[in-house]
Formats: structure tokens, sequence, C-alpha cells
């Protein structure tokens, strides 16, 4: 398998993944309410302000993943030797997350 095809995996806890999963299934709800709110004619303040709480909580779950990324996938490549490669992925990942 090509390296550019080579799917990377990282472990997380049962807590971790259950914690992830429910933050994530209450954006969706969150996201589907604001379909509802466009259906039903709603204001278009309280609309956006739910969008805004959509977007603070995604940050959030991305904020949780960039730290764990930092503290151990770039931490275990620099202690095997591969920490400029890591880092510059960390460094690209930051610039998109940004950009949001």
């Amino acid at each position: 398998m090509d390296k550019a095809e080579e799917t990377k995996l990282t472990h997380r806890s049962t807590k971790e993944k259950k914690e992830l999963i429910t933050r994530l299934k209450r954006i969706e709800g969150q996201v589907r309410g604001i379909q509802n709110m466009i259906e039903d004619e709603r204001y278009c303040v309280d609309i956006l302000t739910q969008m805004s709480a959509i977007k603070a909580a995604m940050n959030n779950v991305g904020l949780h993943l960039l730290e764990k990324h930092a503290r151990h996938c770039v931490s275990d490549a620099i202690t095997d030797g591969n920490g400029d490669e890591a880092i510059e992925e960390l460094m690209d990942i930051f610039k998109r997350f940004t950009k949001s």
C-alpha cells in the first residue's frame, strides 16, 4: 500500500469515544433543530444564535482532538524520530482549523 493511501488510526478509550460521540450527537440534534426553525419560519436572530452555538460546540470538539493529537500522536512521533513530519502535519491542521 502506498504511503499516501495509508490510513492512520488513533486509539481512544471507550470513555473518550463515548464522550465525543455524545457531543457530536448533541450537535447533530442542534442542526436538525435549525432545520425545523427554518421550516417554521423562526426569527433570523434566533437561528443565527443557534448556529453560533453549533460552531462553538464543533470548535470545542476540534480543540479536544487537536490537544489529543499533539499530546499523543505528535509526542510519540518525536520520540520515534519522526518529529519534523508530525509537527508539519500538526501545523497544517492548525492552519485549516483556524480558517473556520
